[in-house]
């Protein structure tokens, strides 16, 4: 199930085709690292299935999995490795390796120890909403958001993304939120927050598992502490705590969702129309209560850095979540 989302907007005119998609997609399928790669990345069957397809259809919603791979290579490992092979030059010509040389002797040593490095793999669920024009990725890193997006639009023709932005942003938004103890309608307040200083000092609050609806919260505020972070549920039905950035993390679907399934409802199709049922209702919601779309404009395509939040994506870049879909 989704944990944590970052949301991006398709920009109209992109003729969607899951065949079409299918097809680009398997150019970049994941292969497993080679003896000296440090990192590979692709894309995986979303069912698991040996030679599945790439893109799957589930009540009209088409799903992804974005796998990566990265060697694990401590620092102080690599270090030791270039000192051990310093030592061995100084000993053979009396002469201690300049800073050029001990760069190259860094490669070296790299290609040395990656055959042996462990290995760890994750994967990020990616979500293409087409009726409203979302794409949706299961990750609360913005570095991988980007190249997952940066990816499909290097790949997909005519695709132009943006992360989603709102008229008021989720910061104002929560202030006043908290401040007023006045929620939006269908949205409740729940017991975990952090309030960071704008100031010098950047002091920063937190409170877990503590009710918000106190004084001390709101001289917090009043002191210029602005929310960063705010626990909220959605109509009973889906909790997550909102970020300044408009990410969704710590998702949990509550009971309410499952009724009227059966024990036995479960699987791939189950999950993934489960929660892109509930989230495609959230989602919209959310963005009503923080004023509607409009602060940025949607680029061509993807940006060869990660954007900043709100920002749009613009030239295509070169270049561990959940085992479960959603």
């Amino acid at each position: 199930m989704f944990k944590n989302i970052i949301v991006y907007r398709i920009a109209p005119g992109w003729q969607a085709d899951l065949t079409a998609l299918e097809q680009a997609l398997a150019k970049t399928p994941f292969q497993e690292c080679g003896a000296t790669q440090e990192k590979a990345v692709g894309w995986v069957p979303p069912r698991g299935d040996a030679h599945g397809p790439l893109a799957e259809s589930v009540a009209g919603q088409w799903v992804l999995r974005f796998m990566t791979e990265a060697k694990l290579l401590p620092a102080t490992v690599l270090a030791r490795k270039v000192k051990e092979l310093a030592a061995r030059i100084e000993q053979q010509s009396g002469r201690k390796p300049g800073k050029k040389e001990t760069k190259e002797l860094k490669d070296e040593a790299k290609l040395d120890l990656l055959p042996m490095a462990f290995t760890k793999q994750g994967s990020t669920w990616v979500w293409i909403d087409r009726e409203a024009g979302l794409l949706v990725l299961d990750t609360g890193a913005q570095g991988r958001a980007d190249e997952i997006a940066s990816l499909l639009v290097e790949q997909l023709p005519g695709l132009s993304l943006a992360l989603l932005d709102t008229q008021t942003s989720p910061q104002t938004a929560m202030a006043l939120w908290l401040k007023e103890q006045a929620p939006p309608a269908g949205f409740s307040i729940d017991r975990e927050c952090e309030l960071k200083s704008a100031g010098e000092d950047k002091a920063v609050v937190r409170y877990a598992r503590h009710p918000l609806d106190i004084e001390e919260v709101q001289a917090h505020i009043q002191a210029g502490k602005l929310p960063t972070k705010l626990a909220m549920s959605w109509d009973d039905r889906v909790s997550f705590v909102l970020t300044e950035g408009l990410q969704l993390k710590k998702l949990a679907f509550q009971d309410t969702v499952f009724e009227g399934h059966k024990q036995n409802d479960a699987g791939f199709d189950a999950d993934v129309a489960i929660a892109t049922g509930e989230l495609s209702k959230l989602i919209p919601d959310l963005i009503l209560a923080l004023g509607g779309e409009g602060r940025g404009e949607i680029g061509a395509a993807a940006p060869a850095t990660a954007p900043a939040v709100n920002k749009p994506l613009h030239a295509p870049a070169s270049g561990p979540d959940d085992e479960a879909p959603f």
